[in-house]
């Protein structure tokens, strides 16, 4: 085998790519890195029935996005290819016709419904359920009667009584009683390999040194263990990392909100924070922190830090983490981040236009998706004030009062600027008497609807003299 590091990542094309899948490719990414190796990314579509192109250019897309660029791959491939499993049957088939040719995998032709009942039988035994080994000696003669009656054989592989070992990355060493695996089936009746067979035969073929997945996996490894005995290979070596469970501690699922990239990235979050957010579950930086960027993940990486329990998926410090990356960003890159979300929804034209909201709600925000709601105060046509507490505040004539010496004072012939406006309201003060909170809170409400929220002096500007002049007309009594 290659001495190199080449881990991969190896979705099935069935849906979208699950937010504990990206995880688990974030893993395989990171290892790769932190070594100078290679990162493959194979697309595992024998499920002929539930796997689509559209499924598999989705997860592509959602890759792309997470910056986890593959060096062998659909769309750069590379001197083991090809990359999608339907593609690499000859392979499968060569290798099948090796293993039949040495006596080490046989035809088995029992019936779904035989196999159940058996199962039923060794249950009511108080017996672990297994494959009896039935087909393994037939003659000729009995293939010939089975083909005869119209069965279809599947191929299984030829089990001894032997114990598996080996050293996981992540869970230390892992062992599998030999009178717990029986015969296994590697080929379904119509040729398709079954995900243990292909899965060997690809990751041997692929160079793949460290095979890098979710700690639901375990039980196949004995499996491909024995696959890659018979073949005469070499195993990778293998790291299970812990599954990702909901608040409830059950497995994460959508029962538990967005289990997807996509929903994710369509939900406003950046895609930094997310691989951030991924990585810290169940693994931590010596250093403690939390926020680290893509680097420093790369740069710490160890797997004698990731944890042996699983981990829960926290979305309200995902939020956080993501408001953190939010604030820490420049303003014309988050601008352009904005734009997409404000784009058909407000009057701007281009992200240059949002880079005043962007400054103003620098932060204030968690998610990029939460500037549509935050952003209604800039663009309304008129402000509504029939809330009971901001009726209040309105009434008050103390407000009255400054409303209408800022109607007075207001100069149209000059920019209306923040510091025009500051300008304006020290002058209100002087002239009414009326300072602190009974000065500002009613310009405040006048203007934006609200109690609360961002600093005024950027809202005046990109509100405009006319329109704060309406606001204000429309706030006195």
């Amino acid at each position: 085998m290659n001495s190199t590091i080449r881990t991969r990542f190896a979705p099935s094309p069935t849906g979208f790519l699950h937010i504990g899948n990206a995880r688990t490719a974030i893993m395989n990414w990171i290892f790769a890195r932190h070594h100078g190796g290679q990162f493959v990314l194979r697309i595992e579509d024998t499920d002929q029935e539930r796997s689509t192109s559209s499924s598999e250019e989705a997860i592509l897309q959602d890759l792309t996005w997470l910056g986890l660029d593959w060096d062998e791959g659909p769309g750069k491939e590379g001197n083991v290819g090809p990359y999608r499993q339907t593609e690499r049957m000859d392979l499968y088939h060569s290798h099948m016709k090796q293993l039949i040719d040495e006596g080490k995998l046989y035809p088995c032709y029992c019936s779904a419904e035989e196999l159940e009942a058996r199962r039923e039988e060794m249950l009511a035994k108080g017996e672990q359920p297994h494959y009896d080994g039935r087909c393994r000696h037939l003659t000729s003669e009995q293939k010939k009667q089975y083909e005869a009656e119209g069965r279809q054989p599947v191929y299984r592989l030829l089990v001894q009584n032997e114990a598996i070992d080996f050293d996981d990355l992540a869970r230390g060493p892992i062992h599998f009683e030999g009178e717990n695996l029986s015969d296994f089936v590697v080929a379904r009746a119509d040729g398709m390999p079954m995900y243990n067979f292909a899965c060997v035969i690809d990751d041997y073929l692929m160079n793949i040194s460290h095979v890098i997945r979710g700690d639901d996996h375990v039980s196949n490894t004995p499996r491909q263990i024995l696959l890659y005995r018979a073949l005469g290979w070499q195993a990778p070596q293998f790291a299970h990392i812990p599954m990702i469970l909901g608040p409830d501690r059950s497995r994460l699922s959508k029962r538990h909100g967005a289990t997807s990239v996509a929903q994710y990235r369509e939900g406003g979050f950046l895609p930094e924070a997310l691989v951030n957010f991924l990585s810290l579950l169940s693994w931590s930086s010596a250093s403690g922190e939390e926020i680290l960027s893509t680097r420093q993940l790369i740069d710490e990486f160890d797997f004698s830090r990731v944890s042996k329990a699983a981990s829960v998926f926290d979305v309200e410090k995902l939020r956080w983490m993501n408001g953190v990356y939010i604030r820490n960003m420049e303003i014309t890159p988050l601008a352009q981040a904005l734009y997409p979300f404000m784009q058909g929804k407000y009057p701007v034209e281009s992200a240059q236009d949002v880079e005043p909201v962007a400054k103003l709600l620098h932060e204030h925000l968690e998610t990029l998706d939460q500037v549509v709601g935050k952003a209604a105060i800039l663009y309304q046509d008129s402000v509504d004030l029939t809330d009971s507490e901001l009726q209040e505040v309105v009434a008050a004539e103390s407000s009255q009062l400054v409303y209408q010496t800022f109607l007075q004072l207001l100069n149209s012939d000059e920019a209306f600027t923040g510091a025009v406006f500051g300008a304006l309201m020290k002058e209100i003060q002087k002239q009414t008497g009326v300072k602190g909170k009974n000065l500002w809170m009613p310009m405040r409400v006048a203007l934006t609807g609200q109690l609360h929220g961002p600093e005024l002096f950027p809202i005046v500007e990109i509100l405009g003299l006319e329109k704060c002049r309406r606001f204000v007309q429309q706030a006195i009594r």
